[in-house]
């Protein structure tokens, strides 16, 4: 599997957003794993957030494209050409860094909400050398680390602990979901991409994840290896179309019982209530 992560950190706005750049870009290097990081322009800020991403490039992470603003193409309030015209500003933006590869990752998994869109952002990127960013296995970890945050900021070390711990095996169940559903659809395990954000508790918890993937059996590979298979290459006919590459393959195929959207803080909440660990 590899790790992708998306967004990138905002200085401005996220006092501590370069301490948690260089934990997760040190966690990498400690565990010898290669990334690929996705910004996207809204959530960088300034000139000093184009800095951190800088940075990932200088540890050997490869660079892509996650729009410009950061809106979903499923939004009935965005047109094709806004979206495309998105992608453009921030290629403008980020071509120069020195392991830049022109790979567009959707914000929010999503695709689009009709077939024009789905289409005509295919034809688009095709057109100009383009290849899409999708991820194999989705996961929660935006919600894991709003909850986490909100335990560190009060103070409450313990049941941020606890959280990590609760984000980790989270982690592990998604990933054995997918495969098992690409063994399902596939009849094979793919080289997964998984998809992370550039975040708090990412900063927190990259060494305990790898080695707890380790030691269920993963192996890394960088992401450059694992797009290379050929499932992301392919084009599920799917609407609205987006999510992991996997669930929208099992989509296409009539398996029954997908959840949608595939991975969401509703399912979540229930389990950290469960355990007090809602703040």
């Amino acid at each position: 599997m590899s790790l992708t992560f998306d967004d990138g950190l905002n200085p401005d706005t996220q006092s501590q957003a370069q301490e948690w750049n260089q934990r997760i870009i040190a966690g990498l290097k400690d565990a010898d794993v290669t990334a690929m990081v996705f910004p996207s322009l809204a959530r960088m800020g300034s000139e000093r957030g184009m800095g951190l991403i800088m940075d990932w490039a200088k540890a050997g992470h490869a660079v892509g494209n996650h729009t410009a603003t950061h809106r979903s193409l499923a939004s009935a309030d965005l047109t094709l050409d806004e979206f495309i015209a998105d992608v453009r500003i921030a290629d403008a933006a980020l071509n120069h860094f020195p392991t830049w590869i022109p790979m567009l990752r959707f914000p929010y998994l999503k695709e689009g909400n009709t077939p024009e869109k789905r289409d005509g952002m295919r034809v688009w990127m095709k057109a100009n050398g383009y290849r899409p960013a999708p991820v194999s296995m989705d996961a929660s970890d935006w919600y894991y680390n709003q909850i986490y945050s909100a335990h560190s900021k009060a103070g409450s070390h313990e049941k941020a602990a606890r959280v990590r711990a609760a984000y980790v095996e989270h982690l592990l169940d998604r990933a054995s979901y997918y495969d098992g559903l690409a063994k399902q659809v596939l009849g094979r395990s793919p080289s997964h991409v998984m998809l992370l954000h550039t975040n708090e508790i990412n900063a927190a918890t990259l060494p305990e994840l790898v080695a707890a993937f380790r030691k269920r059996g993963w192996t890394f590979v960088s992401p450059a290896t694992a797009f290379n298979d050929p499932v992301y290459a392919s084009q599920p006919s799917t609407l609205p179309a987006g999510e992991s590459i996997i669930w929208a393959r099992a989509k296409a195929s009539g398996i029954a019982g997908l959840r949608y959207p595939a991975e969401d803080s509703v399912y979540e909440e229930p389990k950290l209530r469960a355990v007090g660990l809602l703040p």
